[in-house]
C-alpha cells in the first residue's frame, strides 16, 4: 500500500467504493464479484441473522480466520484507517463490524448494498445515502427505500426491479439434494448456541450437534454441515441456524453457489446500468437498525 493510492481513495479519486450491509454468502458473492470488476469494497457485518454458510461467506475473518472467496481474500477491519489501508492494498475485501455510520466519515459510498437478509424486519431507508442504492431480497421497493431491487426469491433469483416491491418471504427453501425446508434447523427458542463443530463435518442421526440455551439440538437426518452458526453466538428464536447438506460426496460448502453468483451478477448489471456518482447525490442523515 503507499500514501498515494490511500489518499486518492480518501479522495474519491480512486475506484468506485462500495459498501455492503452484511457478511453472509450473498453478501460475499457480491463482494468477489464487485472486487473482480475493480472496485472497493467493504462489508459491515450485521448479527441478525446469524451467519450459517460460513465456508462461503467472509463472516470469519472477524474472528481473525484466513478466509478466501474464490481466491479473494478478505482482510478485518476495526477502524475506519483500517478500512482505507485494506481497500488500498487493492486485492482485499475489508469486513468490519463498523455501523454504515461509522463507515460514511472516511469518504460516502458510490454505492450501497443491503444483502443482510433480514426477511423479517422492517427495512430501512437507503435511498440518498450514495450514489446508488440496491436491496437484495424481501422488503424492499424499488424508488421508495432503495434505488433497485433484486430479487433472491428461488424461482425469480436475480431479477432486477426498477419499480416494484420484490417478493416476500414464503419460507420454502430451494431444493437441495432432494431437500427443502427440512435441511435446516430453525431455533425454537432464543439463546446462546454452544457446539464443538465447524462447517464440513459429517453427522449422523440422532447425533447431538450442539446445545441451545443448554438443550441438545440432535441431527435429524445423515450428511455434512453446509451451514452452522458458529459457536457461542446469540441465535434469536426462529432464525434457521443449521444446513445438512445430504448429498454425499457431492455435498459442497465452500466457496460461491449459482444463487450467490447469480445474484451477484444482477448486482453488477444494476450498477453499470442506473449508476449515479455520489457527489451528484447529496447524502442524509444514516440511522440503520
Amino acid at each position: 500500500m503507499s500514501k498515494r493510492m490511500l489518499g486518492e481513495f480518501l479522495e474519491g479519486r480512486s475506484a468506485p467504493f462500495v459498501v455492503i450491509l452484511g457478511a453472509n454468502e450473498i453478501a460475499s458473492a457480491v463482494a468477489v464479484r464487485l472486487n473482480r470488476e475493480g472496485y472497493w469494497v467493504v462489508m459491515c457485518h450485521d448479527p441478525f441473522p446469524p451467519v450459517i454458510r460460513r465456508g462461503m461467506a467472509f463472516y470469519d475473518v472477524l474472528f481473525d480466520e484466513q478466509v478466501e472467496i474464490d481466491g479473494v481474500p478478505g482482510r478485518r477491519a476495526d477502524t475506519a484507517l483500517e478500512i482505507g489501508e485494506a481497500l488500498a492494498s487493492g486485492a482485499s475485501i475489508a469486513v468490519t463490524e463498523l455501523q454504515l455510520s461509522d463507515v460514511i466519515p472516511l469518504r460516502v459510498p458510490d454505492v450501497l448494498i443491503d444483502a443482510r437478509m433480514q426477511k423479517h424486519r422492517v427495512t430501512s431507508n437507503l435511498r440518498k445515502i450514495a450514489g446508488l442504492s440496491i436491496g437484495l431480497g424481501p422488503n424492499f421497493t424499488a424508488g421508495f427505500n432503495c434505488d433497485v431491487a433484486i430479487e433472491t426469491h428461488p424461482s425469480h433469483t436475480g431479477e432486477l426491479l426498477a419499480e416494484g416491491t420484490t417478493r416476500s418471504s414464503d419460507g420454502v427453501p430451494r431444493y437441495l439434494g432432494g431437500v427443502g425446508r427440512e435441511r435446516f434447523v430453525y431455533a425454537a427458542r432464543s439463546g446462546v448456541w454452544r457446539t464443538p463443530l465447524d462447517i464440513g463435518a459429517r453427522v449422523f442421526k440422532g447425533f447431538v450437534m450442539g446445545r441451545l440455551d443448554g438443550l441438545p439440538v440432535p441431527a435429524w437426518m445423515d450428511g455434512r454441515l453446509r451451514g452452522i452458526a458458529r459457536d457461542d453466538v446469540f441465535v434469536p428464536q426462529g432464525v434457521k441456524f443449521i444446513e445438512i447438506d445430504r448429498r454425499g460426496n457431492a455435498a459442497s460448502w465452500t466457496g460461491s453457489d449459482e444463487r450467490g453468483r447469480t445474484i451477484a451478477e444482477a448486482t453488477v448489471t444494476a450498477i453499470r446500468t442506473t449508476f449515479i456518482p455520489a457527489e451528484k447525490k447529496a447524502p442524509i442523515a444514516v440511522t440503520l437498525h
